[in-house]
C-alpha cells in the first residue's frame, strides 16, 4: 500500500510538472511568434518611411518642374496634389484589396509559420539541428 502511494504521489508530480512544461512551453511560442510578426512589421514600417521620404522629395521637383513649365509655381504643387487626390480617392475604395487583406496574409502567415520550418531556412546547407 506504501509503494502504490508513492507511486501515486510520483506519478502526480510527473504530472505537474509536465504540465507545467507545456504551459511554458506555450508561452515561449506566443512569444517568439509575437515578436516575429512585430520585427516583420517594423522592418515594413521603416522601409515604408525611407519610400516615403523618397516620394515626398520627387514630388517636391515634380511639382517644381511642372510649375516652372507652366510659369506660376504654385500650379505644379496645385497639379500634383490633384493627382494624389484621386489616387487617395482610388486607395479608399480598394483598401480593402490592396492594404488590408496582404496585411491581414502576412500577419497569418507569420503566426502560422512553425519553428522547424524557420529554423531549416537559417541553417547552412538546410541540415536539420
Amino acid at each position: 500500500m506504501d509503494n502504490i502511494a508513492t507511486n501515486m504521489e510520483a506519478l502526480y508530480e510527473k504530472a505537474k510538472e509536465y504540465v507545467d512544461l507545456n504551459i511554458e512551453l506555450f508561452r515561449l511560442n506566443a512569444i517568439d511568434k509575437a515578436a516575429d510578426v512585430l520585427s516583420s512589421l517594423f522592418a515594413r514600417l521603416i522601409l515604408i518611411m525611407v519610400v516615403a521620404m523618397f516620394t515626398l522629395f520627387i514630388n517636391i521637383a515634380l511639382s517644381l518642374y511642372i510649375g516652372k513649365q507652366l510659369g506660376e509655381m504654385y500650379l505644379g504643387f496645385l497639379i500634383v496634389s490633384g493627382i494624389y487626390l484621386v489616387l487617395s480617392i482610388l486607395v479608399y475604395y480598394f483598401s480593402d484589396k490592396m492594404l488590408k487583406l496582404p496585411l491581414t496574409n502576412l500577419v497569418i502567415a507569420k503566426l502560422l509559420k512553425t519553428k522547424a520550418k524557420r529554423n531549416k531556412s537559417n541553417t547552412p546547407n538546410n541540415e536539420t539541428i
